[in-house]
């Protein structure tokens, strides 16, 4: 009969305990979190699964994660729309200029010049983290911090340029953000504006001869096939953004945004100590694949540094107001 009876208290405790888990489960708060580029495995891929693996946990199961990679939920645009919109709570995005222009100070052509200068712009307390910070929240989101890859270039096939000259003739692939196109036209090159999903297809039916939007790891990643040469022109200081919906974020506890906070510095921290390394790990799996690759002169880049100053400098300043513009203008690399 002891036996029967401690079997039953056995029975009944995990009953009770199985019941409070699912309680806790139906009560949990569940986040979805996404990216809009970078698929399952990828680099940003990765940061974001981590994201939510450090929320569940830190929450101690208060709080569920939904994570969503690049496409599952629509393209750049669209994403960034249901982030907006509250459909997505969480995101690593690369900023849209649609419901704010003055996004587009993160793609400021050569603002920073060197990796030193860049991740200290880029930091908690750095100057362009400061404004970025301010133009999130004005479009209702909270900005965590940026997710920095690096300097990006220009991937090509057929035809590279290490000068203005050289890159006539040449069409380009570029976001679809302002001032992408104008900061490749200011260098010389034709431009086709192309939303991500679709840069493949553009680049194997002849559409571009190149991709001007990203870091060496993309065009390595999902376009060696297509490319053959890659030139880091530095146009821009490529960085993802750690942010959340405003209204999802105030709807939390205090304990809640501590755990998502937190989360994302951890991310953010990893991603500033891991970022050079990153890049200079693909530049070499690139060559590795077949792709030349190129770097500039110092007399190369600051050539196509004036030319993309003199002339999308002023475009930006109608878009984003001579107050940021002077911000910038104080404290960028000097030419």
């Amino acid at each position: 009969m002891k036996a029967t009876g401690l079997k039953l208290k056995t029975l009944l405790a995990t009953a009770v305990t199985a019941a409070c888990l699912a309680t806790t489960s139906a009560h949990a708060l569940t986040l979805k979190l996404a990216t809009d580029s970078g698929t399952k495995g990828s680099p940003a891929g990765n940061a974001l699964e981590k994201w939510g693996k450090l929320i569940e946990e830190k929450s101690g199961g208060d709080i569920e994660a939904r994570v969503y990679y690049q496409n599952e939920l629509g393209g750049q645009q669209e994403v960034f729309d249901l982030h907006v919109a509250g459909d997505v709570d969480v995101m690593l995005n690369w900023p849209m200029t649609s419901y704010d222009k003055r996004i587009g100070v993160i793609y400021t052509p050569y603002m920073t010049m060197s990796w030193d200068e860049a991740l200290n712009a880029y930091s908690p307390g750095g100057w362009v983290n400061n404004m970025l910070g301010g133009i999130y929240q004005d479009i209702g989101l909270k900005f965590f911090g940026p997710w920095p890859e690096g300097f990006n270039g220009v991937g090509s096939r057929g035809k590279y340029a290490l000068n203005i000259a050289d890159a006539d003739g040449l069409k380009v692939r570029t976001m679809t953000v302002f001032p992408a196109p104008q900061t490749m036209q200011a260098l010389g090159y034709q431009t086709a504006a192309i939303d991500w999903g679709e840069v493949y297809t553009a680049l194997q039916t002849g559409v571009v001869d190149g991709e001007a939007g990203n870091v060496i790891y993309w065009d390595y990643e999902y376009f060696r096939d297509s490319l053959d040469y890659y030139v880091q022109t530095k146009h821009f200081f490529m960085t993802g953004v750690l942010s959340m919906n405003l209204d999802s974020w105030e709807s939390m506890s205090e304990e809640q945004q501590k755990v998502v906070s937190e989360a994302a510095i951890e991310i953010m921290n990893d991603q500033f100590k891991a970022a050079k390394e990153q890049d200079e790990y693909y530049i070499a799996k690139a060559q590795e694949a077949g792709m030349e690759y190129f770097e500039p002169s110092e007399e190369q880049i600051r050539e196509f540094a004036k030319a993309a100053r003199e002339q999308v400098w002023p475009l930006m300043e109608e878009e984003i107001g001579s107050e940021i513009m002077e911000t910038i203008r104080s404290n960028a690399t000097p030419l």
